[in-house]
């Protein structure tokens, strides 16, 4: 397929990252078609924010870029039934994640460029960011080359969501995916929940009162993420006082040891095999019992419960803007 500087694009799917891409893309100029399933929940949102909105099916059939936005494991069956069949022969193929190319769950077909573009934020950060002029970094990576002009391609549509505006970083499929997954699990989201809740449990389970343990392990660490966010471990040390500077400096290995990094390496090599990914799909594809076993075990947590009532008082949360879900499952019957 003939490129142009700005392509046809049909975004599948219109959750967080899609309505935030397909939005910013249409900012920057480009013609922005939206798949989605007919009378689904998202349809009505993406046909007021003023889009074309067709059937997967028909709303590939021209586009010159295809941006599969679903959730990851919706993606095989919606491209093995919907996209494969229908997608133009030449056109690019363009995910947010590697996960499915990577662990062989989508196998493209060989006329295709496949690609993949991923912001380093959520989908509300991504939109704001372009709004007031920024963007969101973001990495870009190049599967499969068919038409000489992949990587031109991903660029473009890097640069349409605001991603260029922040030096966008070459990676590959592989390393996409297998870092992003081991930052959510390690560090992001189970590292850090667990460290908080065991944080928590410790000074209660030690006489203190839950609701300054609550302040102390969970609503304190976003001033310390914002420091690291905008400036590094540098920027933190400069804003604590001495006292915080000497504790962490000399009990941070206490919690973070050997053993740490031990289960940390294991987490990776779980990613890098393929483990987790295997034990993931059986996961969704058996109902997702035990995922939302565990989920539901979360959210019911005791500092859970101290948080609602604290945050009630916090007026200022309630006037700041909320994120959208990350992915919602309705798009999946694209």
């Amino acid at each position: 397929m003939t490129s142009t500087p700005n392509p046809r694009i049909t975004i599948v799917g219109y959750g967080s990252q899609g309505r935030a891409h397909a939005l910013n893309l249409r900012d920057s100029g480009f013609e922005v078609t939206v798949g989605l399933r007919p009378g689904g929940p998202t349809e009505l949102k993406a046909r007021a924010d003023g889009f074309a909105v067709q059937p997967p099916a028909d709303a590939v059939r021209d586009a010159q870029i295809v941006a599969v936005l679903t959730p990851d494991m919706v993606q095989p069956q919606l491209y093995g039934e919907v996209i494969e069949p229908n997608i133009a022969q030449g056109a690019c193929l363009l995910f947010a994640h590697g996960f499915n190319v990577h662990y062989q769950q989508i196998a493209p077909r060989a006329d295709l460029d496949v690609v993949l573009v991923a912001p380093k934020g959520p989908g509300a950060l991504v939109r704001r960011e372009y709004e007031i002029g920024r963007g969101v970094p973001a990495v870009y990576a190049v599967h499969q080359d068919s038409s000489g002009n992949a990587g031109q391609l991903a660029l473009a549509y890097c640069a349409g969501i605001g991603g260029a505006r922040q030096n966008a970083i070459k990676t590959t499929f592989k390393e996409e995916t297998e870092t992003d997954l081991f930052g959510e699990q390690a560090v992001l989201c189970g590292g850090a929940t667990k460290l908080v809740q065991a944080g928590w449990e410790t000074l209660v389970e030690a006489g203190y009162q839950p609701e300054v343990a609550y302040y102390e392990c969970l609503h304190e660490l976003k001033l310390i993420v914002d420091l690291f966010y905008e400036g590094g471990v540098t920027r933190m040390h400069e804003f604590i006082s001495e006292t915080a500077q000497y504790g962490a400096l000399t009990r941070g290995n206490y919690v973070v040891d050997d053993n740490t990094r031990a289960q940390m390496r294991k987490v990776l090599a779980e990613i890098q095999d393929g483990t987790f990914a295997r034990q993931w799909i059986a996961e969704y594809a058996a109902g997702n019992a035990n995922y939302k076993a565990l989920k539901q075990a979360d959210l019911d947590h005791p500092i859970e419960q101290v948080g609602q009532r604290l945050r009630a008082n916090m007026k200022w949360l309630s006037a700041s803007p909320q994120p959208a879900p990350a992915a919602e499952p309705a798009e999946a019957a694209a």
